[in-house]
């Protein structure tokens, strides 16, 4: 497995490359205990550099191991930070069912934060130039993934990296056709762009149509359309078979392709019949967005602001592949804590249950995007953020809809948040701190979608 879903997090990294400080921020980002074994040898022997004095290395490195076993034995997931040398005993990394992380940091910089210090083996600094450059391939050769900074790690953990999608491979391949024309990429199966894949003739096509053992791997190249469709397929096909998602969209960069939610719609309500099937990998392919007409980068920035609505920042204001790269690591921490949705991952849908009200009433014609930033208006104007949700009309634009509204509300009603026929809604009480509710009177509720429909 490339993630750290149910599974522990370590660090590794030289000396100097902030892993106790990175390592306790992602832990507080995954809701995880934060372990640092150095930290926990010098309260259990006294002081590292009197161990090395008095012991020597080789002796250190046997104490090291067993509490770096002892860390990782523990039934709940936890972040771990390794000492820079724990890499040297490899085969102990090798062993462990977790996922390890290379914190990369250049020598200079390393250099520079450790000089001076107490550390054993920085007080030479041509010797620490060589050691750092004898671990960099024990490095490369223990990691699964690398990192330089807190989001990097927190999207490590959740199987998300940032590559060329010509390099992900699988048993099928299931493509929008629109992609699939844009970037003449091989496909094992072909789906409708849009809206119109996500429907059950689509899945059981699909069903029929795969040649696939549970060892095989699913990939799905397009728009949050089409991986919820494959992710969905593989999630139900055989029991359950791994899958990677490359989303080819703004809206699937930052938001659909990540977490393990995937389903299609039904007549009465969007995303009714679904799964949680967390992918094997997750690969953004920045110039995938290169060839989005201008309304889908609308659409996909709507999921940008309310990103940036939940978190407490402007993230809209950043350039765009910036953009996609805060979003996906908010929502992945989000997702990591909370993978089943059983508690805060609901925040998420802020302005959703607006929209899949909209789209359903619409037939699934409306774009989600457009739709996402409609329901950002109702959740704000319930909120009482108007100025917020003066940002929203600025920035999206987005003009009331012409769909029958006795349709929209009752797909409202029938949305799968919904308590005894009463909408469960995300508000904020201000960006940054959002909160679940289903206290809003019907009539508030009613209300806040009709000014959404022309």
């Amino acid at each position: 497995m490339a993630h750290a879903l149910d599974r522990h997090l370590v660090l590794v990294g030289f000396m100097g490359a902030g892993k106790t400080t990175i390592g306790a921020e992602v832990a507080r980002r995954l809701g995880r205990p934060f372990r640092d074994v150095d930290d926990e040898i010098e309260a259990a022997h006294g002081s590292i550099w009197e161990l090395f004095a008095e012991q020597g290395e080789a002796a250190f490195r046997e104490i090291e191991a067993r509490f770096v076993r002892e860390a990782c034995s523990r039934r709940e997931p936890s972040v771990v930070a390794v000492g820079g040398g724990a890499v040297e005993t490899r085969r102990l990394l090798e062993e462990l069912d977790a996922l390890v992380v290379h914190l990369e940091v250049d020598v200079e910089t390393a250099w520079e934060r450790v000089q001076g210090s107490r550390r054993p083996l920085a007080r030479d600094e041509a010797a620490f130039r060589r050691r750092y450059a004898q671990r960099l391939p024990l490095y490369a050769e223990v990691a699964g993934s690398q990192a330089h900074d807190t989001d990097g790690v927190v999207l490590a953990a959740a199987g998300i990296r940032f590559g060329p999608h010509s390099s992900v491979h699988g048993n099928a391949v299931v493509v929008d056709a629109r992609v699939a024309e844009l970037h003449a990429i091989s496909a094992t199966h072909v789906v409708p762009a849009g809206e119109a894949a996500k429907t059950a003739a689509e899945a059981e096509r699909l069903w029929s149509a795969l040649t696939l053992d549970r060892s095989s791997q699913l990939v799905a190249v397009g728009g949050g359309s089409t991986t919820d469709l494959a992710g969905f397929v593989a999630a139900t096909y055989m029991r359950g078979i791994d899958w990677i998602p490359v989303p080819s969209t703004l809206v699937g960069q930052v938001d659909a392709a990540i977490g393990g939610k995937v389903g299609i719609d039904t007549p009465a309500a969007k995303n009714l019949v679904g799964a949680f099937h967390w992918p094997a990998s997750t690969v953004i392919d920045a110039e995938l967005l290169d060839t989005l007409p201008p309304e889908e980068q609308l659409h996909g920035l709507a999921e940008v602001v309310k990103t940036g609505l939940l978190a407490g920042e402007t993230l809209w204001e950043l350039e765009l592949r910036e953009q996609v790269r805060r979003c996906a690591a908010y929502k992945a921490a989000i997702c990591l804590r909370d993978p089943r949705e059983q508690d805060e991952r609901a925040q998420l849908n802020l302005g959703h249950t607006f929209a899949h009200a909209l789209e359903a009433a619409s037939e699934f014609r409306l774009a989600h995007g457009h739709a996402v930033a409609l329901g950002l208006l109702a959740a704000l104007r319930l909120s009482g953020l108007e100025e917020e949700a003066r940002t929203v009309e600025d920035l999206l634009s987005p003009a009331p809809v012409e769909v029958d509204r006795n349709a929209a509300w009752s797909a409202l009603t029938r949305d799968k948040k919904a308590r005894d026929g009463r909408a469960r809604l995300v508000l904020l009480e201000a960006p940054g701190k959002p909160y679940l509710t289903s206290d809003v009177e019907p009539e508030r509720v009613r209300a806040a979608l009709d000014a959404l429909i022309a």
